[in-house]
């Protein structure tokens, strides 16, 4: 449960126990050091009660002094050694003790050679003198430091030393000595247990066993990691054990339809197989039963162990009372998953197949069930079996069960008598698990084909598998270079395996946005016949390889593809995607969410983060933000579990996107989520990068720094080209804006021809919408309010509100400098309705501030109108100074602050004023009286929340906002 700089930080190393290291520390260390009580840890092997006493022993020898001992099973019968190992560190205060209870110690601690007396001879004397030495010992020392007493295995003392503890934990109250145990989960039972305040340690959270999976040298990656964090069940040290396993050795035989069948890592093993000791047999040959059937089987199990000599009732409730299983209702639970585990690894093959037989036998009615049982308890190839989990992968396959067909396939392969058979069946298992979005699992599978056969065809398939695997975990010119190649030598034997493998590299060409393998890609679909294959892979693979180039064949492809489609989900996924990059942004929400319906229906559906992280993508540009972050979220958490990298960072960037234009600051959230990623390797996610950036900057009013980030989605120089063929076109309004800003128009200017160059009479009507703006902002006179008219005239616009509405709110801006008021007006309030129901804070401030100029009353987001009452008195007082004419500079001077601050506060007060610029600050302070001038914001009783920075004009720099230096 520890894992990383332990001697340093011990605390910050343990994760997903904040509850319970909070509750230990106040109890240990409180206010008082005399208030420190006596805790007792409780919890299954592995539950990390050990790391946890371990952490919080090195946070008291801070504090004090510890004194620790630890039971052990090959010492319970030695009295008085876990004794020993407590006090040996304090024993230089023996001397100070009375000497006959200096003497009981040193006796009973081997000390002396004199004979100690029993306590059946002296009435128990010897054992009080004991416990008394002890406490006196503990608290001579603890005259000098706190002294806090840890013990583990509480359960495994010896008597004597037992006894001593209780009777030292009695008498501590009230003294700076402190007592922390842990024990197994059964605790101690017995006479003169101390009244311990019991801390439970149970399973680890969902998230917390994410999150220490994560923390491992080497993470898990799809089934495997489902696998680990299934069998774990929130067990730390079963999760770090399962983790190093499955790095060494993999789980051979993913089994889930068999029980338990892998064999634990020794220290597992070890660690729950002891709990099996000393069980009747009858006990365990009946365990053995449950622990190979999963639940559909667990009928045929129980009547099955009923036929074992003397595995009745008795042997279910000796098993019970044991701790190792819950009986409900008929059916029979392991309480942990790995004793399950354990259970069936202890078993030999001889048992374990005699089990799964007779499991077989009475599954007459349920082939798939009877399939599994029979593969587990086969060993030499078997066609019989095979075909039978054939038949099993195909009646999953149609109802959707994409992971459990794989499995079957899988293990039918390894049971094929003929390597065509086996190569065959492991490339529909590499299919299935494509669908089910198991990269790593691909991967693998495909890896065995090679050893299966030497047929070109097969091999092509496999390699074609291959390179959708590494594309899907991020490694983009490894898939490339794998795909082109593989599509330019079967261009002639197999036109359709050519137009597959470049439609596979088109989501890796996008990623990457490499325009070298871009123009391979689109010379290689020159050379397809537009009538081969698949009409959705043809129109995919041109609309992403080149989205402007013939854009009404490719729409009308595209049209033509969707109604012909037959609500198939995987053909829909991709035309939803093709009409996402194509700007069809209504219909690839359409046909996406269709799909992302179809998939929630079915529970092993793993490619639910390929679509849901493109449905986010529309959704977002939609205007749905809300659906969007929950498509993104999804997304994000099926891709993690699946090692789906390239679909995680998609998600994570409508996250962050989401959050920079609602004023948040999203650039940990994205700064963690590429740690580590080659950019080079990925120019879409490097474009995404710097435009959430960008929006954080122009909310935090920093344009200098929005401008440089924008700038950088074109390559330098005089003739600028887009750093992505396709997401850094989207970014060239937002570079205007930011242009006209800091002054430095003519570099946008350059942008946008080189934006119109590029993509020609391709353009969509999106980026129609988004040129056009630039071009406003970047011109003058008639020829921007034509430009701007345009713009907002046009209907279609619409599709994407906010984009939309920021045009409307520049317009406004536009209008209101020329003093045309009713016509500003009505774009504003166009603009402030979708900035409101985005809940984009920082354009609702400034479309808000726009509208109060023009003289329309608007109330912020919690209904008050923008006053005098809600500023600070440091913001009251440097607003009145820059209203009187004072630069950010002279009232820093006069008020001992850095003219940053005082921008900082003008920008906070400019809002709650109703202002937008501080030439309106004269008015807005005279038509306001302040009740409460110097009086703190607390004294009036009211919290108001600090509303967000508005996002400044394309015209009013950072200095005309809050400076005049």
């Amino acid at each position: 449960m520890i894992r990383g700089r332990v001697e340093e930080d011990p605390l910050d190393g343990i994760i997903g126990r904040e509850p319970e290291i909070s509750r230990l520390l106040r109890g240990l260390f409180p206010n008082r050091a005399e208030d420190a009580g006596a805790l007792l840890l409780v919890g299954e092997p592995g539950m990390g009660k050990t790391a946890l006493l371990h952490a919080v022993a090195a946070e008291a020898g801070q504090r004090g002094t510890v004194l620790r001992c630890a039971g052990s099973q090959a010492e319970r019968t030695l009295a008085y050694g876990a004794l020993h190992q407590l006090l040996r560190p304090v024993l230089n205060h023996l001397p100070e003790l009375p000497a006959p209870q200096g003497a009981a110690l040193s006796r009973a601690l081997g000390m002396r050679h004199t004979a100690a007396r029993t306590a059946d001879a002296e009435g128990g004397d010897e054992r009080l003198l004991v416990g008394l030495a002890s406490l006196n010992l503990l608290l001579a020392s603890a005259s000098h430091r706190p002294v806090t007493i840890v013990v583990d295995d509480l359960q495994w003392l010896d008597d004597a030393s037992l006894e001593t503890l209780l009777f030292v934990a009695r008498r501590t109250a009230g003294e700076p000595v402190g007592l922390l145990a842990a024990v197994r989960g059964d605790g101690v039972s017995g006479p003169g247990r101390p009244d311990f305040e019991p801390v439970p340690l149970g399973p680890l959270s969902g998230e917390a066993a994410g999150r220490l999976l994560d923390a491992q040298p080497v993470v898990p990656r799809g089934r495997v990691r489902g696998q680990v964090l299934r069998l774990a069940a929130g067990n730390p040290l079963a999760l770090m054990e399962l983790a190093r396993d499955a790095e060494e050795r993999g789980f051979p035989g993913w089994d889930t339809a068999v029980g338990a069948g892998f064999s634990l890592p020794a220290r597992l093993e070890k660690a729950f197989a002891e709990r099996l000791d000393g069980l009747p047999e009858a006990t365990r040959r009946v365990l053995l039963f449950a622990a190979a059937a999963e639940g559909p089987d667990m009928r045929a199990a129980l009547s099955a162990a009923s036929s074992v000599p003397g595995g009745g009732a008795e042997a279910w409730a000796a098993a019970e009372n044991a701790g190792l299983v819950r009986l409900v209702s008929g059916r029979v639970e392991f309480r942990q998953p790995l004793m399950r585990s354990a259970v069936y690894a202890t078993a030999s093959f001889a048992e374990r197949r005699e089990v799964h037989l007779r499991l077989a036998d009475g599954l007459d009615g349920d082939p798939d069930r009877r399939a599994w049982h029979r593969a587990a308890a086969s060993l030499a190839p078997d066609e019989s079996v095979a075909g039978a989990l054939v038949e099993t992968a195909d009646r999953a396959r149609r109802r959707g069960g994409y992971r459990v067909a794989a499995a079957a396939l899988e293990r039918a392969a390894q049971l094929s008598e003929r390597g065509w058979s086996r190569a065959r069946r492991l490339l529909d298992a590499s299919d299935l698990a494509v669908h089910a979005g198991e990269p790593w699992w691909v991967e693998a599978l495909t890896g065995e084909v090679a050893a299966a056969t030497d047929d070109p065809r097969m091999l092509a398939e496999a390699a074609l598998r291959r390179g959708w695997a590494l594309a899907a975990t991020g490694r983009q010119k490894a898939a490339l270079s794998q795909l082109l190649p593989l599509a330019a030598d079967m261009m002639d034997a197999s036109p359709v395996t050519a137009l597959d493998a470049v439609s596979h590299s088109a989501v890796v060409l996008y990623c990457s946005g490499d325009e070298v393998f871009r123009r391979q890609a689109q010379e290689l679909l020159a050379r397809v016949p537009g009538e081969v294959g698949s009409a959705y892979e043809q129109v995919w693979a041109r609309a992403c390889c080149d989205p402007f180039g013939d854009r009404r064949g490719a729409l009308a492809a595209l049209h033509r593809a969707a109604a012909e489609a037959d609500g198939v989900p995987g053909r829909l996924s991709v035309l939803g995607g093709a009409a996402w990059i194509l700007d069809e942004t209504a219909l690839g929400v359409r046909l996406l969410s269709a799909v992302m319906e179809r998939l929630r229906t079915v529970t092993t559906a793993g490619s639910s983060a390929m679509v849901g992280q493109t449905l986010a993508l529309a959704q977002f540009d939609a205007g749905a933000w809300e659906a969007a972050c929950e498509s993104a979220e999804d997304a994000r958490r099926v891709a993690e579990e699946n090692g789906l990298e390239a679909a995680a960072w998609v998600a994570v960037y409508v996250s962050a996107m989401v959050l920079a234009l609602r004023g948040e600051d999203a650039r940990g959230l994205m700064a963690r989520a590429v740690r580590g990623l080659d950019m080079s390797e990925s120019r879409a996610l490097g474009v995404r990068m710097a435009m959430v950036r960008a929006a954080v900057a122009a909310a935090e009013g920093d344009h200098a720094l929005e401008f440089e980030l924008l700038r950088g989605l074109f390559t330098a120089g005089p003739d600028p080209r887009p750093v992505h063929y396709h997401c850094s076109l989207y970014g060239v309004g937002d570079l205007a804006a930011a242009a006209v800003r800091v002054g430095r128009p003519e570099e946008a200017v350059e942008a946008v021809d080189a934006v119109e160059r590029w993509v020609g009479e391709g353009m969509s009507p999106r980026l129609r919408l988004i040129v056009g703006r630039a071009r406003a902002l970047l011109c003058e006179g008639e020829e921007a309010e034509e430009l701007f008219r345009t713009v907002v005239g046009d209907p279609v616009g619409e599709q994407w509100p906010f984009e939309r509405a920021v045009v409307s709110l520049e317009f406004g801006e536009w209008l209101r400098r020329r003093r045309r008021m009713s016509e500003a007006r009505a774009e504003l309030a166009r603009a402030l309705t979708v900035f409101e129901r985005l809940k984009a804070h920082p354009w609702v401030e400034r479309t808000a501030g726009e509208l109060r100029a023009c003289g329309v009353p608007v109330r912020d987001a919690e209904g008050h109108p923008g006053s005098v009452e809600r500023l600070t008195p440091q913001q009251l007082q440097i607003a009145r100074l820059a209203a009187a004419g004072l630069t950010n500079r002279q009232i820093g001077e006069r008020l001992l602050l850095s003219a940053r601050t005082v921008g900082f506060h003008l920008y906070q007060a400019f809002p709650k004023l109703g202002v937008s610029s501080r030439t309106q600050l004269r008015d807005a302070l005279s038509r306001a009286q302040s009740p409460r001038e110097g009086t703190p914001d607390h004294a009036s009783g009211t919290v108001s929340r600090p509303a967000a920075r508005p996002v400044a004009g394309p015209d009013e720099t950072p200095s005309r906002l809050v400076s005049r230096r």
